[in-house]
Parts: C-alpha cells; structure tokens; sequence
C-alpha cells in the first residue's frame, strides 16, 4: 500500500505531446505536474516563450488548490500586463483568486474558450486551459522566474508551510 502511495505522490510520466505546450516530460509530485521548459512564477502561473509570444495561464498547483473553476475574467485584446499586477481573476467554487502577470507586455491574444468553458483550466492547464498570450516587453523579466526545478521545491516547501 505504501509503496504504491508513494509511486502515485511522485511520477516520472512519457508522453507523446499533442500540443506544442507539453514537453515529451513532466515531473508529477503531489500530484501537481510541473513541465519541462516553461518558466514559473512564485504567484503560481506559467510562462511559454516562443519566438516573440509568451503564452501564460496558471499552474496545475494553482488549480488543484482552487478546486473546480467556474468563471474566469480576461484582459482585452491589445491592452497590457504589468509584471507581479493583476490581469484578470478565477473563480472557483471555493474562492475568486487574483491572477497575477509574471511578465509585462502587449497582450496579443486571449483564451476565449475559457468564457464558455473554464473548466479546461482544471482539465488542462499547459494545453486548452491557457488564458493570454504577450508580447513581451522585457526578456530580462523572463529571465527571472523560476525553472521546473525550483518551481517544485517552491511549492513543496509552500506546502509544508501550510
């Protein structure tokens, strides 16, 4: 019984990816999924910078914490974030919680399919459940968030805080 607790608490997992947002890797421990080659903020949302774009949206942590997502407010189109400043906020059954932008910038594109369905959120958060895509306007910002690594000993070490 114990053994297999423990293989649950902590799996390695190899998939063939269907979307450019998921690595060929993940690290599951707690059962929250952190990926390989997305950058982290300590606010909980994720960062894929691709070319000029940086898409963003909140972490499996961040979502199992929330419980189920029921509604979820967007920036618009052609507006901008502020790094560490709210860009928008999710609703859950259990509480409405501030999303906070890990980067600034020019946002270029917004999830629209969250407004009909933000529950996808939940259900995949690094693939469907993405919420804005920037322009960015400081890689230095990029830079530094946290990797997949300390990502994961944050949120550890959060909590056993807790």
């Amino acid at each position: 019984m114990w053994a297999s607790s423990t293989a649950n608490a902590l799996k390695l997992s190899s998939s063939v990816s269907k979307s450019h947002l998921s690595p060929a890797f993940s690290i599951s421990r707690c059962f929250s999924t952190v990926l390989e080659g997305l950058k982290y903020a300590n606010s909980h949302e994720w960062v894929k910078h691709e070319g000029s774009v940086a898409t963003i949206g909140i972490t499996d942590h961040a979502q199992g914490h929330l419980g189920e997502v029921v509604f979820v407010e967007l920036p618009e189109e052609n507006g901008s974030v502020s790094k560490e400043k709210s860009f928008g906020a999710v609703e859950s059954v259990k509480a409405t919680s501030e999303i906070l932008s890990p980067i600034s910038g020019e946002v270029i594109e917004v999830n629209k399919k969250l407004t009909d369905s933000p529950g996808l959120i939940n259900s995949s958060p690094y693939e469907d459940g993405w919420m804005i895509k920037v322009k960015p306007s400081s890689l230095a910002e990029l830079e530094s968030l946290m990797g997949p690594k300390e990502y994961t000993k944050f949120c550890e070490e959060e909590d056993a805080a807790h």
